[in-house]
């Protein structure tokens, strides 16, 4: 019975071995080398306290900041240990009257935004931890920001543009703005 199980058991190790410590030790071994920044969670530091991720969104709800894309995490938002998006589908109507709050919120929160809030500003992410949000959606929220913070229009979006990322490689994706460095800098001494 023995020789019939010995290899199994061997095989059993073997896998185990590979697939449960060296395999992620190789991988971790490479993330650091070639992405340190993110393997250590893209954390931000401001005077040596960690104030964030810029790898993770975050709840900004307070009208002197920007605000990022509606997150589906629960119990609270933003919450890593459960990315997961709303997962309702388009015809549900908990994600149409969830879509109608958002725009009534946005229009009454930025009333010089104009007609059309940007659709990041009222979808959630897939994750539900976009850190980042649209030009668009950021100068919707300018007028608010620079009422808010008695700051010039044109110093807000000045900021704006100097936080805005390009596409990846100069052809993937949108320019978009991490929201919490935009928010930094807002707060930071002038």
């Amino acid at each position: 019975m023995f020789a019939l199980l010995r290899p199994a058991l061997i095989l059993f190790i073997a896998l185990s071995l590979l697939t449960g410590l060296a395999y992620p030790l190789v991988t971790g071994a490479i993330a650091q080398l070639a992405f340190p920044d993110q393997a250590a969670g893209g954390l931000v530091e401001r005077d040596g306290k960690i104030v964030g991720s810029n790898l993770i969104g975050q709840a900004f709800s307070d009208p002197g900041h920007f605000w990022g894309r509606p997150s589906a995490t629960s119990p609270m938002p933003y919450n890593a240990a459960a990315s997961s998006g709303s997962n309702l589908g388009l015809l549900n109507p908990a994600l149409a009257q969830a879509v109608k709050d958002r725009v009534e919120a946005q229009r009454a929160a930025n009333p010089g935004g104009g007609p059309t809030v940007p659709a990041d500003l009222v979808y959630s992410s897939a994750s539900g931890l976009d850190p980042h949000i649209s030009v668009a959606a950021a100068r919707y929220q300018a007028d608010r920001i620079a009422r808010v913070r008695n700051l010039p229009l044109a110093r807000v979006e000045q900021l704006i543009q100097q936080h805005t990322e390009g596409a990846l490689l100069g052809v993937l994706g949108e320019p978009r703005i991490n929201v919490l460095a935009l928010n930094l800098a807002l707060d930071a001494p002038r």
